[in-house]
Order: C-alpha cells, then structure tokens, then sequence
C-alpha cells in the first residue's frame, strides 16, 4: 500500500507563534516530528504542508521535503487536503500533526493497520487518560466509542459522566494523529463546518455530524502536544 505522512505545520499559532521553529534540544520542532516519521520506516513517502515560507526554508536546511499551502486554511486537514494533490498515486494518508515531537512507530502502525478492514475510511488514536486531573482541561480532549471502538462523541469535557462515581470507569484522551482514504479525506473537506463542531472548536466532530465513522485505536502512546511556551519545555525536560 502506498502510505504517505503529511505534517501540517502553521506558523500563525495563536497562543505559540512560530511554534514550528521554535527550537527543541538544537533544532526546530518541525525537524524533530519529521524525523520520528520518517525513520519509523512506514512510509513511501513524508512531506509538511505549510504557510509560511520561513517554514519551508528550514525544512529545505535539514533537508526534508516541503510544500507551500494556503494561509486561508481553518484546519490541518485543510491543509493536508490541498498538499494532496502532489501524491496521486496515494492509498492513505495520515495527518500527523507537527507539534508532536515525540511521535513513535507503534501507535503510527497500529493506525495504518486497521485499514486492513475494507470498511475503514479514517482512523485516529487514543490512550487511557492516566491523569484523572486532565478531565477537567478543555484542552485535553476526550473520546467515547461503541463496542467496535468507533468514535460516538469526542468533547473537551469528561465523557461518560460518571454520576456514581463508580471505580470501574476509563477515560480516553483523543490524540490527534488520523489516517484517511484519500476519498474520504476530500469528501470531509467539502463539508460545511457543522453545529457541534462550532460548539466544541473540534473538527472531527464534522465528521461524526455527517455519518463518517471514525475508528479509534488504542495505543499506550501518551505523547505531549506542544501547544504553548510551557509545554515545550516540559517536553525539553523529559528529553534531558
């Protein structure tokens, strides 16, 4: 199978600016995610789709390979959509995300691997949520699945409410690396932003609203998302 990884990397964050080149135990964050894809070895190919020329520069530095996309782009996989069109000859294509330096081979390969189900139009990760303190964090998003493990709801609150506080409860934290059919991936693109989507600020909730199901993973991956200053250092620290 023709598998690609395709990293979208903005510069414009709004609460870490210039993320992608922020640096990380002496080189940008973007290289760092790079190389963890492409030395997992599961690809025929990787690539960042950017905005920002500044972007594509350091990427040409450590030579890697890069593409130029619109800044007009809401979501990743906006972007990830547009920078498709370099590889047609693509099978599937997953959408790791550029501030996940610590992404390893297990979790990307436990995700490619439930394609083997002819059913399966896009994946995505999750992991027991060991820090029962994240519940309450809107920025940690949380998923509930059916018994097929398909996505039933993804919120920034605590699903399942547990209103007996019974001990027998696991939480899951959603991790946002997907997998797509390349078809799929443009018919989600196509899709006007929906109700709970707006509400929750989570584009995988478009998908959910219009009947693609999404199968999640489990995966004892727990990597940290650098959305902030913060967390780029915590992960410098558990580096060092």
């Amino acid at each position: 199978m023709n598998v690609i990884a395709i990293i979208p990397a903005r510069f414009a964050s709004t609460r870490f600016p210039g993320k992608p080149l922020a640096m990380l135990k002496g080189k940008p964050i973007i290289q760092s995610v790079y190389e963890r894809v492409v030395n997992s070895g599961l690809f025929t190919s990787v690539c960042i789709a950017t905005d920002d020329l500044a972007i594509i520069e350091a990427v040409k530095r450590f030579g890697g390979r890069a593409v130029l996309t619109s800044d007009k782009h809401q979501s990743g996989s906006d972007r990830i959509a547009e920078a498709l069109q370099y590889f047609p000859k693509a099978e599937l294509v997953l959408n790791v995300q550029g501030d996940e330096p610590l992404i390893e081979k297990e979790p990307l390969q436990k995700l490619i691997s439930v394609f083997e189900d002819r059913e399966v139009q896009m994946a995505s990760l999750m992991t027991p949520l060991q820090d029962l303190e994240m519940l309450t964090n809107p920025n940690i998003v949380k998923v509930i699945t059916d018994r097929q493990n398909n996505a039933l709801y993804f919120s920034r609150s605590a699903i399942p409410y547990n209103r007996d506080n019974l001990s027998d409860v696991t939480y899951y934290r959603h991790i946002g690396v997907y997998a797509y059919l390349p078809d799929c991936l443009k018919k989600f693109v196509s899709l006007k932003q929906g109700k709970l989507e707006r509400i929750e600020k989570l584009e995988q909730l478009r998908a959910l609203e219009n009947g693609i199901s999404i199968k999640m993973v489990e995966t004892s991956y727990q990597g940290i998302g650098i959305d902030t200053p913060a967390d780029l250092a915590t992960v410098e620290k558990l580096l060092s």
